[in-house]
Order: structure tokens, then C-alpha cells, then sequence
């Protein structure tokens, strides 16, 4: 059997292991096992699956240092004093509620990473809604789940699809903002009134006015302005054009190191609750992207991305946009974003093509509950709540927000 059908079965096979979880295995399983078997099988050689490893280098440290900010901020209450400070300032009204908890998502998500709004703040706004009374807490908790995606490409550390995207050529600050901060704009803004127009009337008409809960610990303001810090610095890295893994890392372990030491708590109560398996996930991941470079897939994905563009950029970036907004729901984002880079990079195309590809890798997972790592932390994180949300349920809500979105963020990169 050819090398390059024997790639293609691996490949499908692990990412639907990572997509659908058979026999409940973890996801990491699923990628390591499919990058050792196209090793095994000598799909691809040991050296170039080391190269795809490495390529993800930046992402490691990235995700390592946002876990670590992540895990030390839940320990010490920073999230739940967030969701409490919202419902207190709701006033009871269920309106004011969900508004209020938007606008926490966008800040996690914009300066913590999507993940970090799907494993943080879930079980934050759920413990804040169930103080509150809310008899019907799905709507709450959806918008840790949308805003997720729809606020990920705010800025460069939002997402590590992003990272993964552009690679070593990550743009600075103060060109990642005047291309995204206009459809970032109108993706929060359409996301909020489409998914609070789908769940208005099972919002119920009051709620708990006040609910009390402990005053934000000194180690929690340690937290927080660790998360301050954190990004004070990767908006300086971003704007000198340096690699954001490292930084990263860096301020989220001295966060976790003054956290710990001034709770005079035991590390591993922090080690313990890191999901490190989402490491070898990625790593998994990439070593699978690197063997479908080698069926000659990406290199005909390129050639017809420089040849749509040689016509009309602007109609090969919205077959682009939507494309892999649609794709990453079949495969998972992450994997969809891996290949879309390589494509670009072999394709010399104009920037907004590229542009239109972080939109559709970022926001197109707002369809169903399979299009990125975030939303896939969220359901389980929702049933750990004992709240359930069902793919089909997922995808009509998709259909009605993500789709025309979507539309209107990629139109806003022309304005």
C-alpha cells in the first residue's frame, strides 16, 4: 500500500480518536499513538517527526506558562471573585447577569488564552449562577464557550492557534492590531447579539441580588497581577516581534512560584491539576501535520491557493476564510491551522489571505462542539457541573451565530 494512503488512514483514524474519544481514552492517546505508529511503520522517519516536534516548541512554553497562570488563579479564588463581583453588580436582573459574564470572557480569553476561558471560568460562572439562583444556568454558561472562540484572535496570545499559524513569522503588536482589531470588534459584537437573541427568553426574569462570597486573598491579587504582568509583557514581545512561548513560561512559573510561596502551599497541589497531557496532544499533532506534508496534500493545497490568488486575492481569501472555518469542525482547529500554515507558506500569497485563515481558524469552531481544543475543555468541564449540552443542540446554535459572524468579520478586513 503506498505511503501516502497508509498517511491519510493514520491520520484520519487519530484525529477522530481525538474528536470522538473511543472507549473514553484520553485525547493525548489518541495523537501519540497515531505519531508512533507512522513512525513505526516508517510513514515518516524519526528525524523529521523530531523536526515536527520541534516546530511546536513556542506552543509548548506558551500553553505551559497560560496552565500555570490558569491552575493558580482557580486555586486562589481569583475566577470566583470575578463571577461573584458579577452577579452582585447584575443587580438581579438576568440581562445585566449575562452581559456582565460576556464581558469576564473577553477578558480572560483576550489576555489568558481560549482554553483558559473554557477550564477557568466554567466552573467559576457555574458555581456563581447556582449562589445566584438561576434556574436555568445554560445560557451563562454557553458564553464561556462561544466567547471562547469569538475573542480569540483579539490579540496574538488569545489563542495558540495562532501561534501555530504564523509560526516564527508572528507579526508585532502594532501590525496584529490594525489588521484584526476591527473583525475582533465585530466578532465579539455579532456573537453577543446572536447568541443572547437564541437564549433571551430562557434568561427567567430575576435573580439573587446578592450573594456572598469571600473577599479576593492576597495571594489572589498576587494572581492577578501576575495575569497583568504577564500580559504587560507579551504585548512587548508582540510588539518587538519576539517568539511569545518563552516569555510566557516565564512569567507564569515566577507568578506560581510567589503565589505558592507567600500560601506557603505544596506545588504539587498546582502540578497536579495542570493538564499536561494536552502537551503531547500537540505535539502528536504536529508530528501527523508533518506526514501529511509529505503526501503532497499541502504542496496542491498551495499551488491552488496561488493560483485563486493570482485571479483575485480578495476571492481566495474568503474561499480561504471560510474553508478552513468549515474544515477545522471536521478535524479540529488545531490540526486544520497546522496545515493551512504550511499551505500559506509555500503559496507566497498576499497577507489577507492569511488574515482571512486566522478568522476562520479562531472563530469557525463556534459551529459544533468538535472544532477546538477550548470547546472540547469546556464540555468537559460543563460535565463536571453536571450540565450537558448535546452536539446537535451545539450545532443548531452554530448555525445561527458562527456562520454569519463569520461573514462579517472576514468583510471587515476590507474596511
Amino acid at each position: 500500500m503506498p505511503h501516502s494512503i497508509v498517511i491519510w488512514i493514520i491520520s484520519v483514524a487519530a484525529i477522530g480518536g481525538i474528536l470522538f474519544r473511543p472507549f473514553r481514552l484520553p485525547e493525548a492517546i489518541w495523537a501519540v499513538a497515531g505519531a508512533l505508529l507512522l513512525v513505526t511503520l516508517r510513514t515518516i522517519v524519526p528525524r523529521d517527526a523530531l523536526a515536527g516536534v520541534a516546530k511546536g516548541t513556542d506552543v509548548y512554553l506558551f500553553l505551559l506558562g497560560m496552565m500555570l497562570l490558569a491552575e493558580v488563579a482557580r486555586e486562589e479564588k481569583l475566577f470566583d471573585w470575578l463571577a461573584g463581583q458579577a452577579v452582585n453588580h447584575a443587580h438581579g436582573s438576568p440581562q445585566r447577569l449575562f452581559g456582565l459574564i460576556y464581558l469576564v470572557g473577553i477578558a480572560v480569553t483576550t489576555l489568558l488564552s481560549n482554553d483558559a476561558t473554557a477550564v477557568v471560568l466554567t466552573p467559576a460562572v457555574a458555581a456563581a449562577v447556582k449562589a445566584a439562583k438561576v434556574p436555568r444556568p445554560l445560557p451563562y454558561l454557553l458564553i464561556c464557550a462561544f466567547i471562547a472562540n469569538a475573542a480569540s484572535f483579539v490579540l496574538p496570545i488569545s489563542n495558540p492557534a495562532n501561534l501555530v499559524i504564523y509560526g516564527s513569522h508572528m507579526p508585532a503588536l502594532l501590525q496584529w492590531l490594525p489588521r484584526y482589531i476591527l473583525p475582533s470588534v465585530v466578532s465579539i459584537g455579532m456573537t453577543y447579539l446572536l447568541l443572547y437573541r437564541t437564549q433571551r427568553r430562557i434568561l427567567g426574569t430575576s435573580i439573587e441580588k446578592h450573594i456572598d462570597f469571600p473577599a479576593l486573598a492576597a495571594t489572589g491579587r498576587i494572581a492577578a497581577i501576575g495575569i497583568g504582568v504577564t500580559a504587560i509583557v507579551l504585548l512587548a514581545a508582540s510588539a518587538l516581534d519576539w517568539p511569545l512561548g518563552l516569555p510566557t513560561a516565564v512569567t507564569g512559573i515566577l507568578t506560581a512560584a510567589l503565589v505558592l510561596a507567600k500560601a506557603k502551599k505544596n506545588p504539587l497541589i498546582i502540578l497536579r491539576r495542570i493538564s499536561w497531557s494536552v502537551l503531547p496532544l500537540v505535539a502528536g499533532l504536529f508530528v501527523i501535520v508533518e506526514a501529511i506534508n509529505k503526501t503532497g496534500a499541502v504542496r496542491a493545497i498551495s499551488i491552488l491557493l496561488q493560483q485563486t490568488a493570482s485571479h483575485s486575492a480578495a476571492r481566495a481569501a474568503w474561499a480561504s476564510g471560510i474553508g478552513v472555518a468549515f474544515f477545522s469542525n471536521l478535524v479540529n482547529n488545531l490540526p486544520s491551522g497546522l496545515i493551512a500554515a504550511d499551505a500559506v507558506q509555500g503559496a507566497h500569497v498576499p497577507e489577507v489571505i492569511r488574515n482571512a485563515i486566522v478568522i476562520g481558524v479562531d472563530l469557525g469552531p463556534n459551529l459544533s462542539v468538535t472544532g477546538s481544543l477550548a470547546t472540547i475543555l469546556w464540555l468537559v468541564a460543563l460535565r463536571r457541573e453536571g450540565q450537558t449540552v448535546s452536539a446537535w443542540k451545539f450545532l443548531q446554535l452554530g448555525l445561527l451565530i458562527m456562520i454569519p459572524t463569520l461573514v462579517a468579520a472576514l468583510a471587515a478586513l476590507w474596511w
